[in-house]
């Protein structure tokens, strides 16, 4: 269920102008739909969308996932990247005229050293929220407010990671920094709407079971460090927790990675056969021994808040899915079939696995992460299906943890 998004038009963030969709109210319980304004073809991209915010993960930018601090690029060449993640410094890769990576754009921050990929990224992030969250010649210093929330959270929420203190305070440095706080306010709190019960659920997934004193203590740091009185709300309990609400059910997980725009262009070029072969086989080979050393965690990895994308509803058989092939945080929305004018855009928050396992499986996640019982057709079809799983699945619901709320959403 995507919770109501409100009209950000004017907005430093959003989708590319003539895009295929609009967002449409459908009713209380249900908030708003995404909706083709035309006849929009299997594979076409159906909008290219910026985040009105967006932070990387704590956990994997503390082990080295080095990306932009603004949109969340790459920074390592896909060689570098394939280094790391095999633990092999003697790593040679082919054809490294594909990767992308453009080392001479890079700068930091002058006073806290953070990096971003253009000048451009490190302007948006000073005209944002960067002016309120420098850390300046503290950035190492442990005792400093803004590094204990973040040392807080890393202690609360381990990975597999899906959301990031740092995206609320990069929301209450933007209120903070703006000129117009009152726009950027209503622009934030039309994302979500929950009661103090949902809001209670979804802290305790992001945090675990003993969220209630995670909780408090983490709202107290993030007091100390953000406190602002034109959001005094979001500072007491019942607003603090509604900050988690909003993030948890409308915080879009972000990947971005230059091994993998690397694999996509050399996938792209055009090679004798014995070459291809070659070349596909020495990439099988090395996502095999990447697999081995780093596990799941290829990505560098973040979450945002899209407006468009956050309208969009939930089906257990999608007719769009959200990928990130710019290296960045620009999310782009891909028709996976034919979409007929006035028909509604669904994505998929569950991942393959989870949409092959029961309707009873499948809403348990539902409504565990997102607060709702899925009706889309293929759920309408096993309603008369047992409310009981099979053992082996049963074991797994068993196993159910953050790391379901995560999604083929992040690929790039």
């Amino acid at each position: 269920m995507a919770a109501a998004a409100g009209d950000v038009c004017g907005s430093p963030a959003g989708a590319q102008p003539g895009a295929a969709a609009e967002a449409r109210f459908i009713s209380s319980a249900k908030g708003k739909g995404l909706f083709a304004t035309r006849s929009i073809r299997k594979g076409e991209t159906v909008f290219v969308e910026r985040p009105v915010v967006a932070s990387q993960f704590l956990w994997n930018a503390l082990y080295n996932y080095r990306a932009c601090d603004h949109c969340l690029r790459a920074l390592e060449t896909a060689e570098e990247n394939a280094q790391r993640l095999l633990g092999k410094s003697s790593l040679v890769l082919p054809h490294p005229e594909q990767c992308s990576i453009r080392k001479d754009l890079h700068q930091q921050c002058p006073r806290c050293q953070v990096t971003y990929c253009s000048a451009e990224c490190r302007q948006a992030a000073l005209e944002q929220y960067h002016q309120v969250l420098c850390l300046g010649p503290s950035r190492d210093d442990p005792t400093h407010p803004l590094n204990k929330l973040q040392e807080a959270w890393r202690n609360m929420h381990y990975p597999p990671e899906t959301s990031s203190i740092m995206l609320m305070a990069r929301m209450v440095a933007t209120v903070k920094q703006a000129k117009d706080k009152d726009w950027w306010i209503k622009a934030f709190s039309q994302f979500c709407s929950k009661t103090a019960n949902e809001e209670e659920e979804i802290a305790h997934k992001l945090l675990g079971d003993k969220f209630k004193g995670q909780l408090e203590l983490l709202r107290l740091l993030f007091t100390e460090t953000l406190y602002d009185e034109h959001l005094s709300r979001w500072f007491t309990p019942e607003g603090f927790r509604s900050l988690f609400a909003l993030v948890g059910t409308n915080g879009q997980g972000i990947g971005t990675s230059s091994l993998s725009q690397w694999v996509h262009a050399c996938d792209a070029l055009d090679l004798p056969m014995l070459q291809r072969e070659e070349l596909d086989a020495f990439i099988d080979q090395l996502y095999k021994d990447i697999e081995k050393e780093s596990g799941e965690f290829l990505n560098c990895e973040g979450s945002g808040l899209y407006v468009l994308q956050s309208c969009c509803n939930h089906s257990c058989i999608p007719n769009a899915e959200t990928s990130f092939p710019d290296n960045n945080f620009l999310l782009h929305l891909t028709a996976l079939e034919d979409i007929e004018a006035g028909e509604e855009i669904c994505i998929s928050y569950l991942d393959c696995c989870q949409r092959e396992r029961s309707r009873h499986s499948r809403n348990k996640i539902l409504r565990e992460n997102y607060l709702f019982t899925c009706s889309c057709p293929k759920c309408l079809a096993q309603a008369d299906d047992p409310d009981a799983t099979s053992d082996e699945e049963e074991e797994g619901e068993g196993e159910t943890d953050d790391a379901e709320l995560e999604d083929e959403m992040t690929d790039v």
